[in-house]
């Protein structure tokens, strides 16, 4: 049927050669070559629009392991989570001198070291082998887009939510081995509303014709690795109930923010009845079991225990098997002395406090080739053979 579309449309085009100007003869995917640069400049003005947020691509080593890691599995693998690695929130560019410089749409806000959890963009996250994000949405200034923030930090006040996707569309293009999820929710706060309009936005961007090639269509269950290749399977954190009755299409995975436990250990959230599918969470991310005062070891010691029990249930063959398992490594800030942030819990004091990457990483080389699931990880990259512990390259 593709192969008959396609002849089709290059009849059509070639039908046209001769009306087209001196020097506009199509190149090999049947365009002009002006029509070809037409479109380029369109990607190029997108994709720098998205840069804010997703970065640039400066493309891959030759003797890197996790630019196209999923190569190697076969198409029919399926339970997809399970061979995926992730990052949480993305602000690779987020410094003091960026949040002075959004103040005037923040507002005073505290430092940004109480809100950064990466060093790497989007694309260069990719890049090193990152499969699954942690985006959270809400109203750029103005009201009139979409973009992203992390609790009252906004990313950028320009990028828009379709420009960040056309970025992963465009790395998806140059890496159709890869599949990559993306995990959505809403992030209030700061004033901004979340109405109708939000939603009805939000709706229409993830189902345009363009969208609907990339995003995989399937909803309520998650399907073999060859369905998921080349496009972005949805995690969906938000509820579609103020939405008009017929705005009905739906994708992804719903994972129900009503039934998702705030700062849980151990959550279990069915996500497909019919199927008996569900989805164990540990987002344990504010440390309130242990004093204030303790130290920084003793919040540490409380958030790997939570992760790695989690993590090993996720190992376990006789323990809901095939089923969705995330599991979060990352914390939140915590007012204490000395003060508790994301890069603290990431990557230690760099003196007599180990973080939870570097914890992390001869737990998971001792269990190498298990189920993990997914792992949100923040500050991934300051800890190398993080990521390749997880994946088991």
């Amino acid at each position: 049927m593709f192969a008959s579309v396609l002849c089709i449309v290059s009849l059509s085009l070639l039908s046209l050669v001769p009306l087209l100007p001196v020097g506009a003869m199509p190149d090999s995917s049947g365009l002009s070559s002006a029509q070809s640069r037409l479109n380029q400049a369109a990607l190029d003005d997108i994709l720098q629009r998205a840069a804010p947020i997703a970065g640039v691509d400066q493309g891959c080593s030759r003797s890197s392991k996790t630019c196209d890691w999923m190569a190697k599995f076969p198409d029919s693998v399926v339970s997809l989570p399970f061979i995926f690695s992730s990052i949480k929130n993305v602000l690779g560019n987020y410094s003091d001198t960026t949040q002075a410089s959004l103040l005037r749409y923040t507002g005073p806000i505290p430092p940004a070291p109480v809100y950064r959890c990466q060093e790497h963009s989007i694309i260069q996250s990719l890049n090193e082998g990152i499969r699954v994000f942690d985006l959270r949405f809400s109203y750029n200034p103005g009201n009139d887009t979409i973009g992203f923030y992390h609790s009252l930090a906004l990313l950028s006040p320009t990028t828009r939510m379709e420009d960040v996707f056309f970025a992963l569309y465009d790395w998806l293009n140059k890496h159709p081995t890869e599949a990559v999820l993306v995990s959505m929710n809403y992030e209030g706060g700061g004033g901004r509303p979340e109405d109708a309009a939000l939603y009805e936005k939000l709706y229409n961007i993830l189902n345009t014709p363009l969208a609907k090639q990339y995003w995989v269509q399937t909803n309520g269950t998650l399907g073999t690795l060859g369905e998921a290749r080349g496009k972005l399977t949805l995690l969906q954190r938000w509820s579609y109930r103020l939405l008009p009755s017929d705005m009905t299409a739906r994708i992804g995975i719903p994972l129900d923010p009503d039934h998702w436990t705030v700062n849980g250990k151990a959550t279990e959230l069915v996500y497909n009845v019919a199927k008996n599918q569900i989805a164990y969470i540990e987002d344990f991310y504010a440390i309130n079991t242990v004093a204030l005062g303790s130290g920084q070891n003793a919040y540490i010691d409380a958030k790997f225990e939570a992760t790695t029990a989690h993590l090993t249930n996720a190992t376990r063959k006789d323990l809901h098997p095939d089923q969705l398992y995330i599991s979060f490594a990352s914390a939140a800030f915590i007012d204490d002395t000395p003060p508790m942030t994301p890069h603290i819990f990431a990557v230690g004091n760099g003196t007599d406090v180990l973080g939870m990457n570097q914890r992390l990483i001869p737990w998971l080389k001792a269990r190498k080739g298990q189920r993990f699931g997914i792992i949100m990880l923040d500050f991934y990259d300051a800890v190398p053979g993080l990521v390749e512990a997880v994946i088991g390259v």
